[in-house]
């Protein structure tokens, strides 16, 4: 049996990278996993990966799944992805708002329009899907909402500084909002047994979009880490009971091996229970 037999959950930017690897351990765990993103065929991005590559991964391993596209940014590709989620699977019960967007530029010369556009990805889509996943969580007794941070939503702290920073300002603050948003809804909903929770990688997760924008070399770059700890960390945070999860905001590697997941001794290596990850 899997940890998420019966469960529907919907993973934004399922189509590459920490979306894609979410999606692919939540359908193992036995979910139907509605995958979200804007990218549908191979092709339709520079990066590699897609919606129906994902879909068809999870569907050839045994998984059942879905493709929504979706623009996260718009109230109205939000409505219909809660709702073909319903239509299709009949409830909603886990809901991981993992799509992001940034643009590396200083202050200085951040056009406004993509300012506003990457707060409408990485801020107003997680609440919008949070609120429209509400009613149906409730109906079905319960829920989990996971949202995907990043270290850059903790500041610099006050100065002096030696330089003039790496243009990551806009993506910190719309995490740090993220990460706000998440305890406030925590708080409000901690009598609906919904779990509302938050974590960010620990360091750089080797995927199409870091490897092209060089930030590590690939999944064996000593600077980064595999994108599987950030699907264990989901799925952690997706199962565990909802008073001991409730308005978390911590990184992966932290909650795994506060969990026994993480072999310390290793240090990149994860503790195999079955067909998943358990506490030990």
């Amino acid at each position: 049996m899997g940890k998420l037999d019966g469960k529907v959950a919907i993973v934004t930017g399922a189509s590459r990278g920490i979306g894609q690897t979410i999606a692919e351990l939540f359908a193992a765990e036995g979910a139907s996993v509605v995958c979200a993103a804007r990218t549908v065929n191979e092709g339709d991005h520079m990066l590699e990966g897609s919606l129906a590559s994902t879909v068809a991964g999870i569907e050839a391993a045994g998984g059942t799944a879905t493709a929504v596209a979706a623009n996260v940014s718009a109230e109205t590709d939000c409505q219909n992805l809660i709702d073909e989620a319903v239509r299709i699977y009949g409830r909603l019960d886990i809901v991981v708002n993992n799509a992001a967007l940034s643009y590396f530029v200083p202050i200085a010369d951040f056009d406004a329009n993509r300012w506003m556009r990457a707060f409408g990805v990485n801020v107003h889509g997680p609440f919008m899907l949070s609120k429209m996943a509400l009613p149906h969580m409730i109906k079905a007794g319960g829920g989990a909402i996971v949202n995907i941070s990043s270290g850059a939503a903790i500041g610099q702290g006050r100065g002096p500084y030696d330089n003039t920073g790496t243009g990551g300002t806009m993506y910190g603050a719309t995490k740090a909002a993220l990460e706000r948003f998440t305890q406030g809804l925590a708080q409000e909903v901690s009598d609906k047994n919904i779990a509302v929770t938050c974590f960010s990688p620990s360091q750089v997760v080797a995927t199409p979009g870091t490897v092209y924008h060089k930030l590590v070399t690939g999944p064996d770059d000593p600077r980064g880490e595999p994108a599987d700890y950030m699907a264990q960390a989901a799925l952690l945070l997706a199962t565990e009971p909802v008073e001991k999860v409730n308005g978390r905001v911590t990184y992966d590697q932290q909650i795994l091996a506060e969990y026994g997941l993480l072999d310390d001794a290793k240090g990149r290596g994860l503790i195999s229970q079955g067909s998943g990850y358990s506490q030990i």
